[in-house]
């Protein structure tokens, strides 16, 4: 058995031809020529600004995390199916020549990108079945991307105590759909986490209400970013929020006031595991009391809502009275504040849907699990547009899972680039065409069959 790298007619990505003609098809190059203004001083580092944007979605949906990796791209027949692509070092130095000017031209074309993906498949598909159904909910979080190197422009030491940049996300989800990023931004890893979010959750629900203009808006947030400027910020686009509440002084006071037959019992369909007293809770208590927020500041920032409180059974025995039972029960009080009216999410539907902010993790870990497992430049501006670059392709995966339906619709990035993008071929020629060639029995053929066609067959009809 012997081995030789000798074949010009093979790939190892093949699903990048659909997933990239769908980039195309959404007007991505379009885009890049008509709002990338990268300059081209001394070397051509800024010129054909789209192709070289391809290049790299290209390159992170094939799993490159970083600069190097996009040499992926430049192997076997890729040469016959992809014009234009380009090597490593160019794409760095393309990076590396951005302005934040730039970044912020990049951020307006992934949020017009999004709009015309939505034009092949409902990114934020809603129903009218409950109010649960047809809202759409945008969260926001940040994560702290962890570096290695202290000459890293903007690496710092944050709030998780490592080395490192810290990335914004907003994403958006319906109960029928994932989550599609409509927001990100790069900053210094000291930064606060609530710094810049008021414009940034402003363009995070003006991006989603372009992609589905008649759905109701909730943003959902933790303690972080519980400000009067972020919830005015809000209001102000048409959002409702659902903002984890500091334990001020205050808010004890409005949990103080609620009456012990308030309380309605609540069971977690699953038991979670609570890391401060160290067990398992799967019961608790929900009620909610009237609430004025942010009476501290002028008029015009106090909003009007209604604070929801959680309380759980203290289990942490160290909190206990040594040697005998407590002479009450004890509890421990979640609160966060939402303006959603009652009618439309009761207090216990209000706890559950604000639980469910959490799912934003699942985006951290998966880019974290990506382009994002570190940032490949030292030059901030450049990492901050390989964030957005980033943020660009998920979108485009997400899409490309929606065309193909079915339990694929909702696969992780990693198991798209498996069943799809990882898909080897060998390339023929036949009366000056190609013919790709596939495995046998592949397990997901039909799954790519239906991404291929909706991407690269023949326009569909419109039915008027």
């Amino acid at each position: 058995m012997s081995h030789s790298f000798d074949d010009t007619n093979l790939t190892a990505a093949t699903g990048l031809v659909p997933t990239m003609a769908l980039a195309q098809n959404a007007a991505l190059p379009d885009l890049a020529d008509d709002h990338l203004t990268v300059t081209t001083t001394g070397a051509d580092k800024g010129a054909n600004p789209a192709a070289k944007l391809a290049t790299l979605v290209a390159g992170m949906a094939a799993g490159a995390d970083s600069i190097d990796d996009m040499n992926i791209l430049r192997h076997g027949g890729m040469k016959h199916l992809f014009d234009r692509v380009y090597a490593p070092s160019t794409l760095g130095s393309f990076l590396r020549s951005f302005a934040f000017g730039h970044v912020r031209q990049l951020d307006a074309i992934s949020s017009r990108f999004l709009t015309n993906l939505n034009e092949h498949t409902p990114l934020l598909p809603a129903s009218q079945d409950n109010e649960q159904s047809s809202t759409v909910f945008v969260d926001v979080d940040d994560t702290v991307i962890d570096v290695h190197s202290a000459s890293k422009q903007g690496a710092g030491f944050g709030y998780q105590g490592s080395r490192g940049l810290n990335a914004l996300l907003a994403t958006a989800s319906t109960r029928d759909s994932s989550q599609i990023i409509v927001g990100q931004r790069l900053r210094k890893g000291s930064t606060s986490s609530a710094r810049g979010a008021d414009k940034f959750v402003s363009d995070a629900v003006a991006t989603t209400k372009r992609i589905n203009p008649g759905a109701a808006v909730l943003v959902r947030a933790d303690s972080a970013y519980y400000s009067s400027t972020v919830t005015k910020a809000a209001h102000d686009a048409g959002a409702n929020v659902s903002i984890t509440v500091r334990m001020d002084k205050r808010v004890k006071a409005a949990i103080g006031t609620i009456s012990d037959d308030a309380w309605t019992g609540i069971e977690y369909p699953d038991a979670i595991y609570d890391e401060e007293s160290g067990a398992w809770v799967s019961k608790a208590e929900v009620a909610e009391v009237p609430f004025t927020a942010f009476t501290s500041k002028k008029k015009a920032l106090q909003t009007t809502g209604r604070l929801v409180v959680r309380r759980i059974p203290e289990l942490n025995e160290t909190k206990r009275a040594a040697g005998q039972d407590p002479l009450f029960d004890l509890f421990r009080y979640h609160a966060f504040f939402t303006t959603v009216d009652q009618d439309r999410f009761d207090t216990v539907v209000a706890d559950q849907v604000h639980r469910r902010h959490a799912i934003i993790e699942q985006i951290n870990a998966e880019l974290k699990n990506g382009a994002l497992a570190h940032m490949p430049s030292g030059v901030f501006n450049a990492n901050a547009a390989w964030l957005t670059i980033a943020a660009i392709t998920h979108n485009l995966l997400r899409a490309a899972a929606g065309i193909i339906g079915g339990r694929m619709s909702k696969v992780r990035a990693q198991t798209l680039r498996t069943r799809i993008i990882g898909v080897p071929a060998r390339i023929a020629h036949r009366a000056r065409k190609l013919i790709l060639h596939l495995p046998r029995a592949w397990p997901w053929a039909t799954e790519f069959s239906r991404l291929w066609q909706s991407a690269l067959g023949p326009p569909r009809t419109m039915s008027t």
